[in-house]
């Protein structure tokens, strides 16, 4: 799945479009290498995605395409 879309999906970031600029703009970090809205994503990669004062920082658990609200945190996992 395409690091834009995983944003949106797991709602991470709320638009598509935004995770894309986030991402041409170099705000997101896929295993210690900044990403283009296409890079393909892959379980057990960490994510970085640096907007607003604190980065957030996670590993990708699942790739489910269609995800409902409630369950979008069950895609990753939340690094300290």
């Amino acid at each position: 799945m395409r690091i834009d879309k995983f944003l949106k999906v797991s709602r991470i970031i709320k638009r598509r479009t935004v995770a894309a600029e986030a991402c041409d703009a170099g705000k997101v970090v896929v295993n210690g290498r900044s990403v283009k809205p296409a890079y393909t994503l892959k379980i057990g990669d960490v994510v970085e995605v640096k907007l607003g004062s604190q980065p957030i920082k996670f590993v990708v658990k699942s790739l489910n395409d269609k995800v409902g609200k409630e369950d979008a945190v069950s895609l990753y996992e939340i690094q300290h």
